[in-house]
């Protein structure tokens, strides 16, 4: 795959689907046109529609208009995973329904990134008690470097899409900084943190060791993926996740390229 893109080295907000805790909107449904529908005209919610809706604490109004919502524009062009609340606040008619629904996706995200980082810290200290002598990742048993694809150039910059949560990301890391001489540089963008929670990226950058003069020379760079990666594999890409920038060219890696 070879594509062309640009994007800002910048720090955005991240796009979850998770369940989150959002207040009613006791206001009327409407169509995209603004023109209201009657209580006869709007459709009953199936029982599994009832379960979801009361799953993401909506009214049966909110879930229908996130219903009919999908079925315009934002179906055609969002990824399935989006959920009831990006939907709803995207399509806000008002600055205090879109600052309502803002302000429960903020919460969702934060109390999910506490649960990430927790089920991390004990999944660590699992690895560490069940295989004391064991590294949790043997680097030698990755696919080795091909003579043939290993052609790097000075221009090159590396794009590489890892979170947290993510072992197999840790040990690409630890591959990628060993050839930061040999490329122009690396930008990082991590899924998986609250949005704008800038300390969580200084403190994965500090737990892998990256130098703060990669970062003040822009050698590296560590961002927020702020939809990046859906936006350059068209939703299907996951992480890890490693691109290289040649000029306007975008080529994909496989760990054996490094």
């Amino acid at each position: 795959m070879s594509s062309r893109f640009r994007f800002p080295a910048v720090g955005l907000v991240l796009a979850m689907s998770l369940p989150v805790y959002a207040g009613n909107v006791a206001s009327t449904l409407t169509t995209e046109t603004g023109k209201e529908t009657s209580t006869s005209e709007r459709s009953v919610l199936s029982e599994s529609e009832r379960v979801r809706a009361h799953t993401w604490n909506l009214s049966e109004l909110e879930w229908q208009r996130y219903r009919q919502l999908m079925q315009g524009i934002r179906g055609s062009i969002s990824p399935e995973t989006i959920s009831p609340i990006e939907v709803l606040g995207i399509h806000a008619r008002d600055e205090a329904e879109r600052q309502r629904y803002a302000d429960a996706w903020a919460r969702a995200m934060h109390e999910d990134v506490d649960r990430i980082l927790a089920f991390q810290r004990a999944y660590d200290a699992a690895g560490k008690r069940l295989y004391p002598n064991e590294p949790l990742i043997d680097v030698g048993q990755l696919p080795a470097k091909a003579e043939a694809t290993s052609e790097f150039q000075s221009i090159d910059r590396l794009l590489f899409f890892a979170s947290p949560s993510c072992p197999v990301c840790d040990a690409l890391m630890n591959k990628l900084l060993q050839i930061i001489d040999e490329v122009s540089g690396i930008d990082i963008y991590l899924l998986g943190l609250a949005p704008g929670d800038d300390a969580a990226v200084r403190t994965w950058a500090s737990t892998h060791r990256i130098d703060p003069e990669w970062v003040r020379s822009r050698r590296v760079t560590l961002n927020h993926d702020a939809g990046a990666l859906d936006t350059l594999t068209s939703g299907q890409g996951a992480v890890p996740y490693l691109l290289r920038r040649r000029g306007e060219s975008l080529s994909p890696l496989r760990a054996s390229d490094l």
